[in-house]
């Protein structure tokens, strides 16, 4: 059997019925215990996230090394919308066919309530850093929350498993590989000395921490996702004939499985279902426990509040982003060309503009990959820190200087293992396939365990900001912070209105 052979196997067991039921059973559960909250109120999530920015207010200004909502945001998306909107999602099309847009989807639609309730949590259980900001994610909810809160001692253990796990994805690399393949079978140019010197460039984004990074993806996160919809959207509007018959693919496929067409072998049910739910994770990151450790950051006026940018970050990775790059496969019949991963979403992009369309979709490759790898480094170094909370400060930051020193290098091992091996991208997906199960095994089942937490989160957010209920002024608003100056100014004077009634 051959490692590519292997990796497949493993994949194939770990995402199999059982985990895939979970996932799908975690987001009904959030669905239920947040009375739909996603869409029924999905006004009021636009008017205080993306809104907002409209409006001028929280997208500009930060003191004390914090970062604002709009360039958390910035972060977590660049995080999620990176090369695998475009190549994972062609692979996902190039394996489950059609039908793998439909489990897209479907996780999708749980995957909102999912982030949601992950980037509350966060935000809840964030701790003070000592500098005037704060620190959190899941390994800090699972910890506080089930750990300390609920005095479950599972809690340590589900903080720890998870934290190990997702530090080690950072072995998976940061998709250097995808970029090197795409301008290589573009351009021939040499795979080696280009994650070479893309690795030299990354060390000096992620040089100067965060803050620094959130600068760099402010800027360049608008402008790459709307270049990007822009020449999606025009090359279905140039196949607008072909998309009744897609959309009705993406629908019967999803139960009844694709025939061989063309270059396309053909599969089943249960090999879309993989294809469009694994991919969908690894792209939106809902359940990774990710973006927690971006919003935790973000002096926010209540938990939810920072939970509903959570939502908007899957709408626009999911729901729009991967959607306008399957329905660009699909539309322009390149997915039956036998093409696979990024050589198949390049070829959509050939048919369509010519050399020029594979010109700006390289740039994007590289534009993307430049945020995930950017937004990775900050989420592993806040795992790193974590696991060496007990150690002196000097040697936590000594160990998060070598960090940054080693982490291109699995960039390069991936590259030139698949140049000496003959490797396909079949070998690469697998592998983050099974990277990324562990963390968000943990992460799931303790987001299960805290959701009653997330329900009394929701009733005070509905009580304060949606005038459903009555607000409760002695609600504790986070775990261990103090509330910002806004949101205790407005509880004095819920005080004195009820003082009043």
């Amino acid at each position: 059997m051959t490692l590519t052979e292997f990796m497949t196997t493993l994949d194939s067991f770990i995402w199999g019925t059982p985990f895939l039921a979970t996932l799908i059973g975690a987001g009904i559960i959030f669905m239920i215990v947040s009375r739909g909250f996603v869409f029924r109120h999905f006004g009021h999530i636009w008017n205080h996230t993306l809104g907002t920015i409209r409006k001028g207010s929280g997208a500009t200004g930060n003191a004390g090394g914090k970062i604002t909502p709009f360039q958390a945001i910035c972060v977590a998306v660049g995080g999620c919308v990176g090369t695998a909107n475009i190549s994972g999602v062609a692979a996902a099309v190039s394996l489950g066919g059609p039908g793998a847009v439909f489990w897209m989807w479907l996780w999708a639609f749980f995957a909102m309530t999912v982030k949601f309730c992950e980037a509350t949590l966060g935000s809840y259980y964030r701790k003070s850093d000592g500098k005037g900001g704060f620190v959190g994610g899941s390994y800090y909810y699972l910890e506080e929350g089930i750990g300390r809160d609920k005095k479950w001692k599972v809690g340590y253990l589900l903080a720890w498993g998870f934290s190990i796990g997702f530090f080690a994805m950072f072995l998976s690399g940061s998709q250097a590989s995808i970029l090197a393949e795409s301008l290589n079978a573009s351009y021939h140019v040499p795979m080696i000395p280009f994650v070479l010197v893309y690795s030299v460039f990354m060390m000096y984004i992620v040089w100067r921490g965060v803050p620094r990074i959130a600068h760099v993806l402010s800027k360049a996160v608008p402008v790459m996702c709307v270049l990007y919809l822009l020449a999606g959207i025009i090359i279905i509007l140039m196949n607008i004939t072909s998309l009744p018959g897609v959309i009705a693919s993406i629908f019967s496929n999803a139960f009844t499985g694709t025939a061989a067409v063309g270059g396309f072998a053909g599969v089943g049910v249960k090999t879309a279902m993989h294809a469009g739910i694994a991919r969908a994770v690894n792209s939106n990151e809902a359940g990774m426990g990710t973006s927690p450790m971006i919003h935790a950051t973000v002096d926010t006026v209540h938990p939810v509040r920072q939970g509903l940018w959570g939502i908007i970050e899957v709408f626009i990775d999911t729901i729009v982003i991967c959607s306008i790059t399957a329905l660009s496969v699909l539309c322009t019949g390149a997915w039956t060309s036998g093409s696979t991963s990024m050589t198949l979403a390049l070829e959509a992009f050939r048919i369509d503009f010519g050399g020029a369309g594979v010109h700006f979709l390289n740039l994007m490759l590289v534009l993307f990959g430049l945020t995930t790898t950017a937004a990775a480094f900050a989420y592993y170094d806040a795992a790193l820190r974590f696991m060496l909370k007990r150690c002196s400060k000097k040697v936590i930051e000594t160990c998060s200087l070598i960090f940054k020193i080693l982490f291109p290098l699995p960039n390069i091992f991936i590259v030139v293992t698949m140049v000496y091996s003959g490797g396909d991208f079949t070998l690469y997906w697998a592998f983050v396939d099974v990277i990324i199960a562990l963390p968000v095994f943990w992460n799931v089942i303790g987001m299960v365990i805290l959701s009653p937490k997330f329900v009394e989160l929701l009733k005070d957010y509905r009580a304060r900001y949606l005038g459903i209920g009555k607000v409760d002024t002695n609600f504790k608003l986070f775990y261990e912070t103090e509330p910002n100056a806004e949101a205790k100014a407005l509880n004095e004077e819920w005080k004195k209105k009820q003082a009043k009634a």
